[in-house]
Parts: structure tokens; C-alpha cells; sequence
């Protein structure tokens, strides 16, 4: 087996009987990036050096018999986690040269537990995208391939494409991600791997570049459920410097992923039955609900009235708080700054936000401006914050019945680099399945469980109450152990 054919449980596996050295692991996955990220763009950065550095520190804390939960498992982060000395630039050229004096709380927990870090992944410009093509640094390339045309270039999914295409190309064990509104899940599933986001405030958001403050949540994309749900337990956490983080206990949640679904009420949402549905991913739901069943599971149907809203509720929402957080780039404190001679501070902002922001980022902050003005406020974010409440409403009474809820993961498998680029409506309808659990906080996990008719990998979603994300991880095993998803995409490390 090549050593890029572990799944991270694997890897901590074949560590601790001594099979393999994480100086032999990290170096194996830092040739691959080496031999294929020049050709999908999932790197920013590669911190070669620094990672054997640590691998070779963890050997040697290994042998004095002090290994920690990660202990040696070469992983990779989104470029939206702070990383003490090492560039942060959240995909977006306003911020060049910005390198962080501090690390972000989930990345400096991963260290305590001995991850090694191999580098910084793309993104969406400041997570804003559902195809990472939106990227300062140019496109991520899905390493899988249509079987009906395999030279066209497929997306990888946003914003954390350059998270999921790593991890299904075996460029890392498992990598950091975000999710806004989809940006874990819908990734996850476009690349035939796994995404969880947790509940809102399970991971702390100190050291992220913020998107949407009350939406923006950190969570994993690893090879399997399991491998998922070891990464979340080192994630998570209270972190007392961030006023939205939970304090709640952070429970083995790896143990269960096994426990099985027996007794247990699984919701099938009537509302997520919508018109133009591809008939592929309307039976691969169906069939998923049957593995449930064989398994004990009851399926019972139930209503979220209030889904309709939730895209145009999320894409008010999202960008009033992003044109706030945007606020900050100004060329003045840290990144980008455009000046000329003579020029006064107005034209300071104007020539650095025009220069550093694109196009998806600016259309953005002028609609969140637009409806947090004079006049347009209580039109527009008060009526959807109203409206998100009702959402969460909604999820409220249909957890007084069932213990998850089952969907699609995305309505599509995933598309070409030239296709739906040019309507910014067709691409954010890529997240119609994933944005009320960013807008109710509760936990998702995305779970590949088939393919399409050109060979394209297809997910499903699993959503549970706040804080339950075991459940989650227990209905996401079992679909994973029924489908037993073994396919794998033509552009990989281990091949040829």
C-alpha cells in the first residue's frame, strides 16, 4: 500500500505498530503535492521544511513513549486559519504579505495533539464562492474526472475546494475547512470524501478570517466519517477568547461512528423534494433512507415550512455581515496598501479595496451594504432575521419527533470550471440543501454514497440537533458502511 493510501485512523494505526515513521509519511505526501498540486492548485503554501521538522519531533516523542492523539499525521489547513509565521492570505490579494504573529485556536489544539502541518490550502476569495474559482491565486482543480468527457476541468466545490480535492488526491490525511453556508459539505461531496460542520460554537472561530460572524463555523474533511469525527475531538473546544464558543463537554465522537441506528427516528424532509431535482440524486436519497431502515431506523416524513426562504435569508444575511468584517481592509494596518503621491486617506481605502477585493467579494459587500442602509434595514436584515428564526423554529419542532434528518448533500454532482460561472444566482443555488443548518447552527455532515452516470461522486446529508453530533457521526457511519464507497479519482498520489 502506498503511504498515501492511509486513511487517517489508519495512519495512527500503522504509527504506533511501527510500520511506517512520520518523517516517511509527511515526506510521502509532501512529494505528492510536489508531483500534482502544479496541476490542481490545492497548495498556497508548502511548509516542507517545518513538517519534517515535526515529523521528526514526533518520531522521537514517540519513542520516549509520549504520543498524543495526532501524534505524527501530516494534515493541511485552509488559508483562512491564522498560522503563526507562515502566510495567511484567505485566497484574496488585499492580503499580501500578511503573516500572523498567533496561531487560530483550532489550529494551535491540532498541534497540542501532534498534527504536523504541510501547508495552507485554497479557498474561495474569503470563503465566498461554491466552486473555488473565486480565488486570488487562480482555480482548484477536482481531481476527479466525467467518464463521458475526462478532459474537461471539473470544480472542486467552495469555499473549501482546495481542502477536499487535497484530501481525495491523498495530498494529506485530512485537512481544516470552514462552513458559511455549505462550504464543508458541498466540497466533500463534489470530491467523494467526507465534511462535518459542527454546531455553531463547538469550534472556536478565534484566528479565522471572518466571513459571516453568526453563520462562519471550522470543522474537518478527511477519507471517512470516523476520520472526521478523530479530527473534530482535537478541534473542538471552549475558547474563552472567543464570546461565541460553547462551553459544553467535547465527547469521543469517533466511538460513535460505530454504535449504529437502531430505535432511532430519521427525518425526510418534504420540503428538500424540490422541482428539477436530478432523478440520480432523488434515488440515491431513497436508497440511503433503505440502508437506514435495514438497520433499524424508522423514517418518518416531516415538514420544514420555512426552507423556501432560507437562500434568499442567507444571502442577505451573509454578506451585511461580511461587508462589516470587510471593513477592516483598508491598506492601513496590515496587507495591500495602494497609494500614489498626493493621495488623502479616501483614496487610500478606495485604491486598495478596488485592487485587493474580486469581483464575487465586492458584489458582496455592495449588497450587505445595500441592505444594512438607511431605509433598506428593517426591509431587509431585520425581516431575515426574523425569518432565520423561524427556520430554526422549524428544526426545533422536527426534532421534538425524529433524532437526525436525512438529504441530499448537493443538488448536482459536481460541474465544469466553464459552466454556471457567469450567473452568480445558478451558483448560489449550490448551497439550497446546506444553508439552513448554517442559519439554524446545527451540525451537518456530508457522506459520499454513490455515483453519478459519468462516474461523478454523489453525497448525502445528515443534520442533527445542536451539540448531538454523535448521532450525526452514528447515521453518517451507517450510510457509509451500507454504501461502501471504494471509488476513487483518476488524479491521485499512488498512481502510475
Amino acid at each position: 500500500m502506498h503511504p498515501t493510501d492511509f486513511t487517517l485512523a489508519g495512519a495512527a494505526e500503522a504509527l504506533h505498530e511501527g510500520l511506517i515513521s512520520s518523517v516517511e509519511l509527511t515526506q510521502a505526501h509532501l512529494d505528492a503535492i510536489a508531483a500534482l498540486n502544479p496541476r490542481l492548485n490545492a497548495f498556497l503554501a508548502v511548509t516542507a521544511e517545518a513538517a519534517l521538522r515535526e515529523a521528526a519531533a514526533s518520531d522521537a516523542r514517540r519513542k520516549r513513549g509520549d504520543a498524543r492523539p495526532l501524534e505524527g499525521l501530516p494534515i493541511a489547513n485552509k488559508d483562512l486559519f491564522c498560522t503563526e509565521g507562515v502566510a495567511t492570505t484567505a485566497a484574496s490579494r488585499i492580503l499580501a504579505g500578511f503573516i500572523p504573529p498567533y496561531e487560530s485556536t483550532v489550529t494551535a489544539q491540532l498541534r497540542r495533539d501532534g498534527a504536523v502541518f504541510l501547508g495552507k490550502l485554497n479557498c474561495d476569495e474569503f470563503a465566498m464562492g461554491s466552486s473555488n474559482t473565486t480565488s486570488a491565486f487562480g482555480p482548484v482543480e477536482n481531481p476527479w474526472r466525467r467518464g463521458n468527457d475526462p478532459d474537461a476541468r471539473l470544480v472542486p466545490g467552495g469555499s473549501s475546494g482546495g481542502s477536499a480535492a487535497a484530501v481525495a488526491a491523498r495530498l494529506a490525511l485530512a485537512a481544516t475547512a470552514t462552513d458559511t453556508g455549505g462550504s464543508i459539505r458541498q466540497p466533500a461531496a463534489f470530491c467523494g470524501i467526507a465534511g462535518i460542520k459542527p454546531t455553531y460554537g463547538r469550534c472556536s472561530r478565534f484566528g479565522i478570517v471572518a466571513f459571516a460572524s453568526s453563520l462562519d463555523q471550522a470543522g474537518p474533511v478527511a477519507r471517512t466519517v470516523e476520520d472526521c469525527a478523530v479530527l473534530l475531538r482535537s478541534m473542538a473546544g471552549f475558547d474563552p477568547k472567543d464570546s461565541t464558543s460553547a462551553d459544553v463537554p467535547v465527547p469521543d465522537f469517533a466511538r460513535a461512528c460505530g454504535r449504529g441506528v437502531k430505535g432511532l427516528r430519521i427525518g425526510v424532509p418534504r420540503e428538500y423534494r424540490l422541482d428539477g431535482t436530478p432523478p440520480e440524486i432523488a434515488a440515491l436519497w431513497e436508497q440511503g433512507l433503505q440502508w437506514l431502515r435495514a438497520e433499524g431506523a424508522e423514517t418518518v416524513e416531516i415538514s420544514l415550512p420555512h426552507t423556501k426562504y432560507a437562500l434568499p435569508t442567507y444571502y442577505i444575511v451573509a454578506p451585511a455581515e461580511a461587508s462589516s468584517n470587510l471593513a477592516r481592509y483598508d491598506g492601513v494596518r496590515f496587507g495591500l496598501r495602494e497609494t500614489v503621491a498626493g493621495s488623502d486617506l479616501r483614496d487610500l481605502y478606495e485604491r486598495t479595496r478596488a485592487a485587493g477585493f474580486g469581483a464575487e467579494v465586492k458584489r458582496r459587500i455592495l449588497i450587505g451594504t445595500y441592505v444594512l442602509s438607511a431605509g433598506y434595514y428593517d426591509a431587509y436584515y431585520l425581516q431575515a432575521q426574523k425569518i432565520r428564526a423561524l427556520i430554526k423554529r422549524d428544526f426545533d419542532e422536527a426534532f421534538g419527533r425524529v433524532d437526525a434528518i436525512v438529504t441530499p448533500a448537493t443538488p448536482s454532482a459536481a460541474f465544469g470550471m466553464d459552466e454556471k460561472q457567469d450567473d452568480p444566482v445558478t451558483m448560489y443555488l449550490n448551497d439550497v440543501f446546506t444553508v439552513t443548518a448554517n442559519l439554524a447552527g446545527l451540525p451537518g455532515l456530508a457522506v459520499p454514497a454513490g455515483l453519478d452516470h459519468q462516474g461523478l461522486p454523489l453525497g448525502l446529508q445528515v443534520i442533527g440537533r445542536a451539540f448531538d453530533e454523535e448521532t450525526v457521526f452514528a447515521v453518517g457511519g451507517a450510510i457509509e458502511r451500507a454504501a461502501n464507497f471504494r471509488a476513487l479519482p483518476a488524479i491521485r498520489a499512488g498512481v502510475g
